[in-house]
């Protein structure tokens, strides 16, 4: 049976990357009338999620957001708690592995999505979709608050991933190993914690979405 999406969330990043319309009504058509699509689901230590697992500033940034303030500013709010997770964000050293190779990093932020976008419409990389049998790592390689800020613009875009202080990679598994356990973020919720393993689940779930 497949999984007919309303957007009633605060960011509805799942049905953004679907392109499901924001109007309640106009998604109810799309359930009524639209195709069926198979798409992805992302893995870690046995959680499952839509769109992007993360750890670093993004949990920093979860602690933060109260159901409060989504409820009173909606997506704003995600804007205004990641201010100031920002300005105290502090690199964290991790070692990535990929495709038998592996690469220590010192970062705010390591993010691997499966879908389109999250956090209220950041982009996890300019040719990412939710069908493509594959998972996108970023690491936030920056050393000073205000290099996140620049960024920016480019996260929105999903253009970031071409600048020198971020690194990205691709596959279909990634382990992520720190010091000290550190929580991951699957989806806005804290779910799962470091040494994690990553996998994509291909053609995981039929959905209603428009036709491509």
């Amino acid at each position: 049976m497949p999984l007919g999406i309303l957007p009633l969330g605060t960011a509805n990043d799942l049905a953004r990357t679907l392109g499901i319309p924001a109007s309640v009504p106009d998604a109810c058509q799309i359930i009524a009338t639209g195709q069926i699509r198979h798409i992805d689901l992302g893995w870690v230590n046995g959680k499952h999620f839509f769109n992007v697992a993360s750890l670093g500033l993004s949990v920093e940034i979860t602690l933060q957001l109260s159901k409060e303030a989504k409820r009173r500013w909606g997506v704003l709010a995600y804007a205004l708690t990641a201010a100031r997770a920002i300005w105290q964000a502090r690199p964290f050293k991790a070692e990535i592995r990929c495709n038998g190779e592996s690469v220590a990093v010192k970062t705010i932020q390591i993010a691997v999505g499966n879908g389109r976008y999250y956090g209220g419409g950041l982009t996890v990389a300019e040719d990412a979709a939710i069908d493509d049998r594959r998972l996108d790592l970023y690491s936030l390689e920056t050393e000073r608050w205000w290099q996140i800020l620049s960024l920016l613009p480019a996260v929105w875009r999903g253009t970031h991933t071409s600048w020198p202080n971020v690194r990205a990679l691709t596959g279909t598994e990634f382990e992520v190993h720190t010091r000290r356990p550190r929580a991951i973020n699957t989806d806005g919720e804290l779910t799962a914690r470091t040494p994690a393993h990553f996998r994509v689940i291909p053609q995981a779930l039929a959905v209603l979405a428009p036709a491509k």
